[in-house]
């Protein structure tokens, strides 16, 4: 999996702090932003973020490039609706000569079941390949490809989506897949703006677990872990 952040909105933390002190000022708006320092107020920030006032969160945008996902990740992925998706389309990409695809590493483990799962690719490449050379359309010979097949995708999300995307997808009961994505996602963010994504994450670090006896039962190592996460 290769996932780098490819753009973003500028000073991220500024436009959001100086859209957060808009609202409680009299003064017009090319005043407040004279106003708001270069570097980010972390305090202020945090005091928005504790008082619920997340509307503001959406003035600041992310743009991801992943590489190496399946199709059973980025279909779960796209379930995040408040966000942009560009994909590889199956449909006009013929697969046949670069048809990569994902092994969870449940399969890795098992060698036998690791040469069956293989077995079982190669067959459906070789057949795609068939198909294709047969002239059928390749949206068509698409139908046969499995979840297993690698894809591409640009994602745009606004930070209070991905405060909501991380509480979700970063928790140990989320899919190992889609969970290493948000995880390499989070580590990108917190670089350009520490002070947004200090708590992100899932939320049993910030309060109690809301899967109650379905909990993973590990929210001390889950704390720990996002504590030290970089």
């Amino acid at each position: 999996m290769k996932v780098s952040l490819i753009n973003y909105t500028p000073c991220p933390e500024k436009i959001i702090e100086t859209s957060a002190r808009l609202c409680y000022s009299s003064d017009n708006i090319s005043n407040v932003c004279e106003k708001t320092k270069e570097k980010s107020d972390k305090k202020f920030l945090k005091n928005i973020l504790d008082r619920g006032h997340h509307s503001v969160l959406e003035h600041a945008v992310f743009t991801f490039g992943v590489e190496g996902i399946s199709r059973a990740c980025s279909h779960q992925l796209v379930r995040h609706r408040i966000a942009s998706y560009s994909q590889q389309s199956q449909r006009y990409v013929k697969l046949f000569n670069n048809f990569t695809f994902i092994t969870p590493p449940s399969i890795k483990g098992n060698k036998e079941i690791q040469n069956l799962y293989q077995n079982i690719i190669k067959n459906i490449q070789e057949t795609y390949k068939k198909l294709v050379e047969a002239g059928i359309e390749v949206e068509d010979a698409r139908y046969i490809l499995p979840n297993a097949t690698e894809t591409k995708i640009i994602i745009s999300m606004n930070s209070r989506e991905l405060l909501h995307f991380f509480t979700l997808r970063c928790c140990l009961r989320a899919q190992w897949e889609i969970r290493e994505l948000a995880m390499e996602m989070l580590k990108l963010v917190k670089k350009v703006a520490p002070n947004i994504f200090a708590s992100a994450g899932p939320a049993c670090i910030r309060d109690t677990c809301p899967e109650k006896k379905g909990s993973c039962g590990k929210e001390k190592e889950v704390k720990e872990m996002f504590r030290n996460l970089s």
